[in-house]
């Protein structure tokens, strides 16, 4: 909403008016401090237009400290007056919950108005935290705000029968589907309004669209791909809410003149905690009945395209910027902003004009060149010396997109805009270049110009903040563990450099390879090394001496993988274990074995090795070795057999009622093992990559094959694909949140603490796993 300058007030004095009005009465007295504290003083003057009726953004909620404000209502060019607001009435909170952040109706000031301003974002984190305080504004406020031409819309009969004939509404009981219906308002947007972009976009409500046509499509270099048009009793952003972040999907313009039925995210969310089957609807890309596979490709594709720089350098500049402005007058003298300046340890200060405007920016840098070089008199006005006009950066920019700025302006500093072009904060460039520290590439350079081991375990150890970071800014799983694998290979490079460097260069040719989760670049924050050694086929009588080098290797690069994070492997798959540190022959003789001779007892507990990946020193030794196994599976059914029989031996932790299955006892009672839930996965990809000649290790490389060479249907592999992202996502944020607490990094899960959302999408993939597991027992067993 249009207003004047802001002005402080004591909280004291707000504290005890506050007090004195229900709604805020209804908050604890702790919480009201709080607010009080963040709450400033605005004015207008009698016959100033503050808002207009569906077009003003609304980012404060007023409170009238004195004076009255006029409610106009405007249809069809005419306007009603609706209502009057007069002292401790409250203004915005509707607009804000209810009408997606726009003003309900046009406020003009009727009297000389002292208003009270509580940010936005304060007053929606109090709704969220307060029951009885957000449904105040929700039942109390909506008959009173809303004008008895516009209310009729709003009736809840007439918004019962048109969601009752629509999708997914239609799932709900008459009970639930009245009383959401008493929830929705009615939005109008004009034809050519951009709603929603995609993936930058906030989508805090459930569009139902009541009449028009908006155009929805995924946005791909400067070109709409998956296009499509929702009409009539369509709905938009339940899928973005849920699966998304609550960002949306997809870029969404209104094609004609709409009204939309807007549903609160809150809401929303509560009815899908309680209904299974609406739930489903939305969630459909978890392999639901409903899947949209055209999305699901596209998704996909993003996948595919492996880690991208704008993965990471790509946060958004509200994320980093500071809020807490230094500013003054612009008529201080230059000493006294010095000092303030001093005081805040800032290296700027904003200047303000006699409009309230800020007009300018003095930095350290100023002061250096203009007064103590330049000799310019520290009595003199700080406009002297200040950098004019400023260069600003809008909030939702890209900080890439600062730091360009930054190079072609040639300034360390940039005002940073709200979406009404007001200067709310600052971006220095010590901000960006430490967002640039928080970037994979700047800690696997850090890793390659280490020049000892303490150096990489202390960057090492900055991992688990920086994958926190990549979770919360929306990361999807599949970059994530890539990220990981990479850090991780550079990390073990390093090792074996400075392994090399102590002991002298090796007496033949050799290769390290990993194995497993590191094998298949899947590894988490919780993994321990899996490694072994290759070297060339040397006489009998050189073997034991390079052997033991090779050995030595191994006890120095595994020693210094554990100090760095990577503990030592329970079972000894390590590559200072003499039988996994051998010559190519030997290899060779391992494999046959397995794939030949093996029970099915020593075949699963060797399935680790089928994942070998070459990391470093010579990879034709790794290449032979695996076009050696393929040529030795030819034809060798029982091995696919025996294979297929130890993955069907893996079940996911969902019983015959789709209850979850736990841990009875122990550390993890009430839990289930995420990790061994997603085993059937790699289990099942593994072993269709193996007959059919695939090198890939990674799971959802190897899906990707199997889907391209037509061996998995298009329906198969999509939904594998993301019950697979799913699991792992979930697995990376269950590690994260025991890392914040302190504990080490953990794969369980207590179902009872997780939403019914969130338990619904687990019951469904696990559901899905069972039903590929069939697959592999008739594919490979000939079970029935």
């Amino acid at each position: 909403m249009a207003q004047k300058k802001k002005m402080p007030a004591k909280p004291s004095e707000i504290l005890s008016f506050i007090s004195d009005i229900p709604v805020f009465a209804l908050l604890p007295e702790q919480e009201r401090q709080t607010l009080a504290g963040k709450m400033t003083t605005t004015f207008f003057t009698a016959g100033e237009n503050i808002a207009t009726q569906s077009q003003t953004p609304v980012h404060e909620v007023f409170i009238i400290r004195s004076g009255l404000l006029e409610l106009m209502f405007e249809q069809e060019g005419a306007k009603t007056i609706s209502g009057l607001l007069e002292k401790k009435d409250v203004l915005g909170g509707i607009s804000i919950l209810m009408n997606s952040g726009i003003s309900v109706r046009t406020v003009v000031v009727k009297k000389d108005v002292c208003l009270y301003v509580i940010p936005a974002d304060v007053f929606l984190d109090l709704c969220t935290r307060y029951e009885p305080f957000y449904s105040y504004f929700v039942h109390t406020f909506h008959g009173r705000m809303l004008d008895k031409s516009y209310a009729s819309m709003f009736q809840a009969g007439q918004v019962f029968g048109f969601l009752s004939g629509h999708l997914p509404f239609t799932y709900l009981k008459d009970a639930q589907l009245k009383a959401i219906s008493e929830e929705m308002s009615l939005v109008f947007y004009s034809k050519g309004t951009l709603l929603f972009t995609q993936e930058k976009s906030k989508v805090e409500h459930l569009y139902i669209i009541q009449k028009g046509a908006v155009e929805r499509y995924y946005e791909e270099n400067g070109e709409k791909t998956l296009h499509g048009m929702l009409e009539e009793g369509d709905t938009y952003g339940g899928i973005s809410i849920l699966v998304n972040n609550g960002i949306s999907v997809r870029t969404a313009m209104i094609y004609e003149d709409t009204y939309f039925y807007i549903l609160p995210k809150k809401i929303f969310l509560s009815v899908c905690e309680e209904n299974s089957d609406f739930t489903e609807y939305f969630t459909s890309t978890f392999g639901k009945r409903m899947t949209n596979k055209s999305y699901a490709s596209i998704i996909n594709k993003k996948h595919e395209t492996g880690i991208d720089n704008s993965q990471f350098f790509n946060l958004h500049v509200e994320n980093i910027y500071h809020d807490n402005l230094l500013f003054c007058a612009d008529s201080v003298s230059i000493q006294e902003a010095a000092t303030l300046m001093s005081q805040r340890n800032c290296s700027s200060i904003f200047i303000k004009n006699t409009d309230g405007e800020f007009s300018g920016l003095v930095t350290d840098n100023d002061l250096r060149q203009k007064v103590v070089a330049g000799g310019h008199g520290v009595q003199q006005p700080i406009s002297d010396i200040m950098s004019a006009p400023l260069h600003t950066i809008p909030m939702d920019a890209m900080v890439s997109e600062a730091m360009l700025e930054m190079m072609d302006t040639k300034v360390k500093h940039l005002a940073v805009t709200d979406t009404l072009g007001k200067v709310t904060g600052v971006i220095t460039n010590s901000d960006v270049l430490s967002a640039q520290e928080q970037s994979p590439f700047f800690i696997i350079r850090e890793i390659a110009s280490a020049s000892n081991i303490d150096e990489i375990i202390n960057t090492h150890a900055r991992l688990p903040r920086f994958i926190q970071n990549l979770i919360n800014n929306g990361a999807k799983a599949r970059i994530i563990t890539k990220l990981i694998t990479r850090i991780s290979d550079a990390l073990l490079d390093k090792l074996i450099q400075f392994a090399l460097e102590k002991i002298g260069p090796a007496p033949v040719d050799f290769t390290f390879i990993i194995l497993g989760s590191e094998g298949r670049k899947e590894q988490t924050l919780k993994t321990d090394q899996d490694n072994a050694i290759i070297f060339g086929d040397v006489d009998d009588a050189d073997s034991t001496d390079v052997q033991a080098y090779f050995l030595k290797l191994g006890e120095l690069v595994c020693g210094w993988l554990d100090r760095a994070g990577y503990p030592y492997c329970k079972g000894g798959i390590m590559a200072q274990n003499p039988k996994w540190c051998q010559p190519l022959s030997k290899w060779k003789s391992y494999f046959h074995s397995w794939i030949r001779v093996s029970t099915p007892q020593e075949l699963l507990e060797s399935a680790i090795f089928f994942d070998f990946r070459w990391a470093f020193g010579n990879v034709d030794l790794v290449d032979d070795l695996r076009l050696y196994l393929f040529n030795t599976l030819e034809g060798w059914t029982r091995f696919f057999r025996d294979m297929a029989e130890n993955a069907l031996g893996f079940k996911p932790p969902i019983g015959f009622f789709r209850n979850f299955v736990v841990e009875s006892k122990g550390e993890h009672r009430d839990m289930f093992d995420i990790k061994k839930a997603m085993t059937p996965i790699v289990d099942f990809a593994r072993i269709y990559a193996l007959r059919h000649n695939i090198a890939e290790t990674n799971t959802q490389e190897r899906l990707y094959r199997l889907n391209l060479e037509k061996i998995l249907r298009d329906e198969v592999y999509t939904e594998l694909n993301q019950a697979y992202n799913h699991l792992m996502q979930q697995r990376l944020l269950c590690q994260i949140n025991t890392i914040k607490k302190g504990d080490p990094p953990t794969n369980h899960i207590n179902p009872k603490k997780i939403s019914r959302i969130e338990q619904t999408v687990f019951r469904t993939i696990f559901k899905r796993i069972e039903e590929i597991q069939t697959k592999l027992k008739l594919d490979f067993t000939g079970g029935g």
